[in-house]
Protein backbone atom coordinates (compact mmCIF):
# COMPACT_ATOMS: atom_id res chain seq x y z
CA UNK A 1 0.00 0.00 0.00
CA UNK A 2 1.39 3.38 -1.04
CA UNK A 3 2.19 5.66 1.89
CA UNK A 4 0.26 8.91 2.03
CA UNK A 5 2.11 12.17 1.55
CA UNK A 6 2.36 14.31 4.69
CA UNK A 7 0.92 17.78 4.16
CA UNK A 8 0.42 20.97 6.18
CA UNK A 9 -2.18 23.49 4.98
CA UNK A 10 -1.92 27.25 5.56
CA UNK A 11 -4.97 29.50 5.09
CA UNK A 12 -3.14 32.42 3.50
CA UNK A 13 -1.42 32.97 0.18
CA UNK A 14 -1.02 36.63 -0.68
CA UNK A 15 2.34 37.91 -1.87
CA UNK A 16 3.70 38.77 1.57
CA UNK A 17 2.46 35.55 3.15
CA UNK A 18 3.89 33.50 0.30
CA UNK A 19 7.38 34.92 0.83
CA UNK A 20 7.22 34.23 4.56
CA UNK A 21 5.87 30.71 4.07
CA UNK A 22 8.63 29.88 1.59
CA UNK A 23 11.21 31.01 4.15
CA UNK A 24 9.50 29.05 6.94
CA UNK A 25 9.28 25.87 4.87
CA UNK A 26 12.96 26.18 4.05
CA UNK A 27 13.63 26.59 7.77
CA UNK A 28 11.95 23.27 8.57
CA UNK A 29 13.49 21.43 5.62
CA UNK A 30 10.12 20.92 3.91
CA UNK A 31 8.80 21.41 0.40
CA UNK A 32 6.62 24.37 -0.51
CA UNK A 33 4.08 24.32 -3.32
CA UNK A 34 4.56 27.95 -4.28
CA UNK A 35 2.12 27.71 -7.17
CA UNK A 36 -0.61 27.35 -4.57
CA UNK A 37 0.21 30.90 -3.43
CA UNK A 38 -2.18 33.57 -4.63
CA UNK A 39 -5.14 35.65 -3.54
CA UNK A 40 -7.29 33.68 -4.17
CA UNK A 41 -5.60 30.30 -4.72
CA UNK A 42 -4.85 30.23 -8.48
CA UNK A 43 -4.80 26.45 -9.08
CA UNK A 44 -7.30 23.70 -8.32
CA UNK A 45 -7.08 20.73 -5.97
CA UNK A 46 -6.14 18.27 -8.73
CA UNK A 47 -3.17 20.41 -9.76
CA UNK A 48 -2.09 20.76 -6.14
CA UNK A 49 -2.27 17.00 -5.61
CA UNK A 50 -0.06 16.54 -8.68
CA UNK A 51 2.54 18.92 -7.27
CA UNK A 52 2.39 17.19 -3.87
CA UNK A 53 3.04 13.83 -5.52
CA UNK A 54 6.03 15.30 -7.41
CA UNK A 55 7.61 16.82 -4.28
CA UNK A 56 10.87 15.05 -3.41
CA UNK A 57 10.01 14.50 0.24
CA UNK A 58 7.64 15.41 3.03
CA UNK A 59 6.43 17.52 4.73
CA UNK A 60 4.76 19.46 1.93
CA UNK A 61 3.20 22.85 2.69
CA UNK A 62 0.24 24.13 0.65
CA UNK A 63 -1.39 27.56 0.73
CA UNK A 64 -5.16 28.07 0.40
CA UNK A 65 -6.74 31.53 0.24
CA UNK A 66 -10.28 32.92 -0.20
CA UNK A 67 -9.32 36.54 -1.03
CA UNK A 68 -11.46 37.91 1.79
CA UNK A 69 -14.60 36.01 0.81
CA UNK A 70 -16.75 35.57 3.92
CA UNK A 71 -18.73 32.82 2.17
CA UNK A 72 -17.43 29.44 0.93
CA UNK A 73 -14.60 30.62 -1.30
CA UNK A 74 -12.14 28.79 -3.53
CA UNK A 75 -9.59 28.42 -0.75
CA UNK A 76 -12.03 26.69 1.60
CA UNK A 77 -13.26 24.41 -1.19
CA UNK A 78 -9.70 23.31 -1.96
CA UNK A 79 -8.88 22.89 1.74
CA UNK A 80 -11.85 20.58 2.19
CA UNK A 81 -11.00 18.51 -0.88
CA UNK A 82 -7.36 18.12 0.20
CA UNK A 83 -8.36 16.97 3.68
CA UNK A 84 -10.70 14.38 2.16
CA UNK A 85 -8.20 13.16 -0.47
CA UNK A 86 -7.03 9.61 0.21
CA UNK A 87 -3.56 10.21 -1.27
CA UNK A 88 -2.43 12.64 1.41
CA UNK A 89 -2.39 12.90 5.18
CA UNK A 90 -2.99 16.40 6.48
CA UNK A 91 -0.86 16.74 9.61
CA UNK A 92 -2.40 20.06 10.56
CA UNK A 93 -3.73 23.41 9.44
CA UNK A 94 -2.34 26.85 10.22
CA UNK A 95 -5.38 29.16 10.40
CA UNK A 96 -4.72 32.83 9.79
CA UNK A 97 -6.62 35.70 11.39
CA UNK A 98 -7.96 38.58 9.31
CA UNK A 99 -10.38 41.47 9.59
CA UNK A 100 -13.04 39.67 7.55
CA UNK A 101 -16.52 40.33 8.93
CA UNK A 102 -19.54 38.01 9.20
CA UNK A 103 -17.59 34.78 9.57
CA UNK A 104 -18.13 32.07 12.17
CA UNK A 105 -14.45 31.52 12.85
CA UNK A 106 -12.62 28.47 14.16
CA UNK A 107 -11.41 27.21 17.55
CA UNK A 108 -7.66 26.54 17.17
CA UNK A 109 -6.07 23.97 19.46
CA UNK A 110 -3.61 26.72 20.36
CA UNK A 111 -2.16 29.86 18.82
CA UNK A 112 1.26 31.43 18.35
CA UNK A 113 1.19 35.11 19.27
CA UNK A 114 3.38 37.80 17.70
CA UNK A 115 6.09 37.18 20.30
CA UNK A 116 6.29 33.49 19.47
CA UNK A 117 4.46 32.38 22.61
CA UNK A 118 2.14 29.38 22.56
CA UNK A 119 -1.22 30.44 24.02
CA UNK A 120 -4.53 28.65 24.53
CA UNK A 121 -6.59 31.50 23.05
CA UNK A 122 -6.99 32.92 19.55
CA UNK A 123 -5.07 35.85 18.08
CA UNK A 124 -6.07 38.79 15.91
CA UNK A 125 -4.59 39.91 12.59
CA UNK A 126 -1.60 41.50 14.33
CA UNK A 127 -0.92 38.36 16.35
CA UNK A 128 -2.21 39.80 19.62
CA UNK A 129 -4.07 37.42 21.96
CA UNK A 130 -7.84 37.92 21.95
CA UNK A 131 -10.31 37.59 24.80
CA UNK A 132 -11.83 34.34 23.54
CA UNK A 133 -10.83 31.14 21.75
CA UNK A 134 -12.40 31.88 18.37
CA UNK A 135 -10.11 32.97 15.54
CA UNK A 136 -11.76 34.92 12.72
CA UNK A 137 -10.46 34.75 9.15
CA UNK A 138 -11.67 34.46 5.57
CA UNK A 139 -10.53 30.88 4.94
CA UNK A 140 -11.11 29.22 8.30
CA UNK A 141 -14.82 28.46 8.79
CA UNK A 142 -14.67 25.13 6.95
CA UNK A 143 -11.89 23.86 9.25
CA UNK A 144 -14.41 23.55 12.07
CA UNK A 145 -16.33 21.01 9.97
CA UNK A 146 -13.32 18.94 8.96
CA UNK A 147 -11.37 16.24 10.74
CA UNK A 148 -7.96 17.86 11.28
CA UNK A 149 -5.56 16.57 13.96
CA UNK A 150 -3.94 19.95 14.79
CA UNK A 151 -5.19 23.48 14.18
CA UNK A 152 -2.79 26.35 14.99
CA UNK A 153 -3.84 30.00 14.97
CA UNK A 154 -1.54 32.84 13.87
CA UNK A 155 -1.81 36.50 12.83
CA UNK A 156 -1.27 37.84 9.32
CA UNK A 157 1.66 35.81 8.00
CA UNK A 158 4.75 37.77 7.02
CA UNK A 159 3.41 40.88 8.72
CA UNK A 160 2.23 41.28 12.35
CA UNK A 161 3.83 44.75 12.35
CA UNK A 162 7.15 43.34 11.21
CA UNK A 163 7.39 40.54 13.74
CA UNK A 164 6.98 37.80 11.09
CA UNK A 165 9.00 39.55 8.39
CA UNK A 166 10.61 37.07 5.94
CA UNK A 167 13.84 39.08 6.24
CA UNK A 168 13.86 38.16 9.92
CA UNK A 169 13.35 34.49 9.12
CA UNK A 170 9.53 34.52 9.38
CA UNK A 171 9.75 33.29 13.00
CA UNK A 172 6.02 33.09 13.78
CA UNK A 173 4.91 30.95 10.83
CA UNK A 174 8.10 28.90 11.23
CA UNK A 175 7.17 28.09 14.83
CA UNK A 176 3.61 27.19 13.81
CA UNK A 177 4.92 24.67 11.27
CA UNK A 178 7.43 23.31 13.78
CA UNK A 179 4.72 22.76 16.38
CA UNK A 180 2.58 20.81 13.93
CA UNK A 181 5.53 18.59 13.03
CA UNK A 182 6.57 18.09 16.65
CA UNK A 183 3.03 17.21 17.75
CA UNK A 184 1.96 15.16 14.73
CA UNK A 185 3.84 11.99 15.60
CA UNK A 186 4.88 11.78 11.96
CA UNK A 187 8.44 10.94 12.93
CA UNK A 188 10.19 14.09 11.69
CA UNK A 189 13.26 15.39 13.42
CA UNK A 190 13.20 18.80 15.04
CA UNK A 191 13.42 21.51 12.40
CA UNK A 192 16.71 22.83 13.78
CA UNK A 193 18.33 19.61 12.58
CA UNK A 194 16.92 19.90 9.06
CA UNK A 195 17.25 23.65 8.62
CA UNK A 196 18.78 24.75 5.35
CA UNK A 197 17.71 21.81 3.20
CA UNK A 198 16.67 22.71 -0.31
CA UNK A 199 12.99 23.44 -0.77
CA UNK A 200 10.83 22.46 -3.71
CA UNK A 201 9.30 25.73 -4.87
CA UNK A 202 7.06 25.34 -7.90
CA UNK A 203 6.87 28.68 -9.67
Amino acid sequence: MEEKRKVILVTDGDRCAKKAIEVAVRNIGGRCISKSGGNPTPINDKEIIKFIEEAVHDPVVVMVDDEGNENMGVGEEILCKLIENDKIQVLGVVVVASNTKDVEGVHPDFSIDNHGNIIDKAVDKDGNPTSDKVLYGDTVDIVEQCSVPIVVGVGDIGKMKGKDDPRKGAPIITKALEEILNRSGAGYENSSKTQGKQTDIYR
